[in-house]
């Protein structure tokens, strides 16, 4: 018998031939190779391998004759074989893949076992786990050890999460449904249902804070799968239906189809039949499916999803799709807005068609609020008309404001709302209206004379332009008439090429005209405003107009800031305001898309802890997120000009970067 080190040195290379051979055997794909097909034949001789523990292929000459063990040809072939009585290849046989089913399987097991556990793998010469699991630990270096010891990241403990961005591949390691975690990832199905349950019990108010993130995004996981499911077995419904109907000559029984499902399902058949449409829409965008089925997507996306690809072909609809689904996580909002856009991008007449067609349904209509009040809304209106009335609302409730008319902002637009519509001057909605009443001819003193077009002290009203502020957004060659490529209203979303052209052509030479270049991301790269009064004419002068800007281009910071825009003191010099709302269009808080215009510009890091006023610190947030930042436990990082990210209370970062423009 060797030394001890000798025997020590043999059994760590016999353990790393075992490990060897463990994953050759994975590798096989349970295909019936036996490892020694794997491996060299120089671990097969050394002495310190047990003779019993050898395999033999099954073309070795030495299996005809005796070779000490107690084989059984005629299992070997039972075993080599399938049902049909032919040779298996690759497939094992239910025999085969399943050894307890042997009868004889003290001779199928025998060859592969040796009759007592050898003496180096016992505890006297290796020592106990507890004693080996103390050794191994002692060799680590400190800070390893350290972190092994710490256990696995939870979440919990640490008021900033580490850097890493939720949803990402890699960070830091954890269990469960912690940051990190198997559970945090794992696709839906039943193995998370049972993950979800197991969660549940005896409470979730034991769980830390990253696994309750965690099991909160994998029940929106779940639901998906679920959703994903009654989708799919509804549209089978209705296709046997047809098929019915088609057999038997009677197209009732596929009409009745969505009654049939609101039975079923205790819905309307309003509900049952936007249940069966959706699912229908899924049928002809298998990758929205998938999605849907992978939990990436949730059910309200897969609806405008199908929705808003439901007016261009099939081959166009999963491009579009394709292309949406691969640019990661966006609210339902961002989403409808990127189709939109998509879409008049893709096919404009399709879009112009599907306006057209709607046009037709154009009215007012007033129903029941849950509370007990009501609503009063066009439908179907002309994007330019609605866009522009809008717009004049807030001025016309701005106007009020600046006269010391109590209420928010939301509050006077919808006494203008109802006081334009009743027929009433404004003049009454001021305060201590009954001694500045209007005239009974209808003429309001200093206000001017209703239909006039302006008030006395020369504030608009309605009929002469759209007054407020109208931020639109459209590519150059769109309005130069090149192309119909489609352009963007600020707080209303995507407009087609005529209606951003229509409202130009209203706001006219009153708006501020600037020219923003964008890069192959859509993101902006320079910004240039044209003087007062120097607005560009439709057509082939656009282009001309814009050519005159190029000396006044001003490029953004990225990367490494230089600091050449910095302020002195703490309120953002208008110039420098208005660069930061071109480059982030809405507010920088995750899923939020209120306009920059409706925001504070925030200095990221506070102005009184040395935060400077410069474009690499400030972003807008809208004052909701204003205040969520301010909250404990929220912490906002401007890691470069414009690339925000925020770190939760969960444990969780996401990472901004803004809307790209139009192209």
């Amino acid at each position: 018998m060797g030394s001890c080190p000798e025997l020590a040195k043999q059994r760590v290379q016999l353990i790393r031939k075992l490990s060897v051979s463990i994953d050759s055997m994975s590798e096989a794909d349970l295909c019936g190779e036996e490892v020694t097909g794997h491996v060299s034949e120089e671990w097969l001789d050394d002495e310190g391998f047990p003779a019993a523990w050898r395999l033999v292929p099954d073309d070795d000459p030495s299996r005809d004759g005796d070779s000490g063990q107690d084989d059984d040809p005629g299992q070997d072939d039972d075993l080599s074989q399938n049902d049909s009585g032919q040779d298996g290849g690759c497939e094992p046989s239910p025999v085969a893949a399943r050894p307890d089913s042997v009868p004889n399987r003290a001779a199928y097991e025998d060859p592969l076992l040796p009759d007592e556990e050898p003496w180096w793998l016992t505890d006297e010469f290796c020592g106990t786990p507890e004693e080996e699991h103390a050794a191994w630990l002692a060799s680590l270096p400190a800070d390893i050890r350290a972190d092994y010891l710490a256990g696995p990241y939870t979440g919990a403990g640490e008021a900033f999460a580490p850097g890493f961005t939720h949803h990402d591949e890699g960070g830091p390691s954890g269990f469960g449904f912690a940051s990190g975690g198997a559970l945090d990832q794992m696709p839906p199905g039943p193995w998370l249902a049972q993950a979800l349950a197991e969660a549940m019990e005896p409470s979730y108010h034991e769980l830390s804070d990253s696994e309750q993130i965690g099991v909160l995004c994998g029940w929106q996981r779940q639901a998906a799968w679920a959703q994903a499911g009654l989708a799919a077995v509804a549209l089978a419904i209705a296709r046997r239906r047809d098929v019915q109907a088609v057999a038997a000559r009677n197209q009732h029984l596929s009409e009745h189809v969505p009654d049939e499902i609101a039975a079923a399902l205790a819905l309307t058949t309003l509900s049952a039949g936007r249940l069966l449409a959706t699912a229908a829409g899924l049928g002809r965008l298998p990758e929205v499916s998938a999605a849907l089925s992978a939990g990436q997507i949730d059910w309200p996306k897969a609806c405008i999803l199908t929705d808003e690809l439901s007016v261009v072909d099939d081959e166009l609809a999963r491009g579009i799709a394709a292309q949406l689904l691969a640019t990661g996580r966006l609210t339902t909002s961002q989403l409808r807005a990127r189709l939109r856009r998509a879409v008049l991008a893709a096919d404009p007449a399709a879009a112009d068609r599907r306006k057209k067609e709607g046009r037709k349904d154009i009215r007012v209509e007033a129903w029941d609020e849950p509370s007990g009040n009501t609503v009063l809304a066009g439908r179907e209106l002309a994007p330019a008309d609605a866009i522009a009335a809008d717009s004049q609302l807030t001025a016309d409730a701005q106007w009020l404001r600046r006269r010391g008319t109590p209420g928010t902002l939301a509050e006077l637009r919808a006494a203008v709302f109802i006081a334009r519509l009743s027929g009433r001057d404004l003049a009454a909605l001021l305060p201590g209206s009954d001694e500045r009443s209007s005239d009974a001819d209808g003429t309001g003193g200093e206000y001017g004379a209703a239909g006039s077009g302006r008030r006395a002290d020369g504030e608009p009203v309605a009929g002469q332009g759209p007054g407020g502020t109208i931020n639109l957004t459209m590519p150059l060659s769109a309005y130069a008439g090149l192309d119909d490529s489609p352009g963007e209203a600020a707080g209303y979303g995507a407009t087609d090429a005529r209606t951003g052209r229509d409202l130009a052509g209203r706001i006219g030479g009153t708006a501020r005209w600037c020219l923003t270049l964008t890069g192959p991301d859509g993101r902006a790269v320079a910004h240039a405003c044209a003087r007062p009064g120097h607005a560009p004419e439709p057509g082939s002068q656009a282009i001309r107009w814009a050519a005159g800007l190029r000396e006044r281009l001003q490029f953004l910071e990225t990367g490494a800031c230089t600091h050449h825009r910095q302020a002195t003191n703490y309120a953002w010099p208008a110039a420098l305001r208005h660069l930061i709302e071109i480059r982030q269009r809405t507010c920088t808080a995750p899923g939020c898309r209120r306009p920059a215009g409706r925001c504070d510009i925030d200095h990221t890091t506070p102005f009184d802890k040395g935060g400077r006023t410069c474009e690499c610190n400030g972003a807008p947030l809208c004052r909701k997120h204003h205040r969520c930042k301010q909250t404990p436990g929220w912490h906002l990082a401007q890691d470069y000009p414009g690339v925000m990210t925020w770190r939760l209370p969960g444990g969780r970062e996401y990472r901004m970067t803004g809307e790209p423009y139009p192209a």
